[in-house]
């Protein structure tokens, strides 16, 4: 089974270090969750400004993992510089989500 996950990064960051990598990972799963729950939250109430820092401060650790979201993420951080609906990012959202629930079990599994 394909991984929506890359450690390819993580990997030459952390120099082949598998304690590293799974102190990393762990604090992946701390963090991004609730992140993406309070993405989530903003907007669905259209707070450009919350959403737009909660999508900056999560792009590091996506890039990091090479989960295939980024794009869906940018368009957020656009779409909390102009004036369309939330709507307009509404599938942006969903994808995001289904795409890093995928990746929180897969992680769990592989550094549990």
């Amino acid at each position: 089974m394909e991984k929506h996950y890359s450690l390819e990064s993580l990997e030459e960051i952390a120099g082949g270090d598998a304690d590293f990598m799974a102190i990393v990972a762990q604090t992946f799963l701390e963090e991004i969750p609730p992140d993406l729950e309070a993405l989530t939250i903003a907007v669905s109430n259209d707070n450009k400004e919350l959403a737009y820092q909660f999508a900056h401060k999560m792009k590091p650790n996506i890039e990091m993992f090479g989960i295939s979201v980024l794009k869906d993420i940018t368009t957020i951080e656009t779409w909390t510089k102009g004036n369309r609906s939330n709507e307009s990012v509404s599938e942006n959202v969903g994808s995001i989500n289904a795409i890093l629930a995928k990746v929180f079990d897969e992680l769990k599994e592989d550094f549990s």
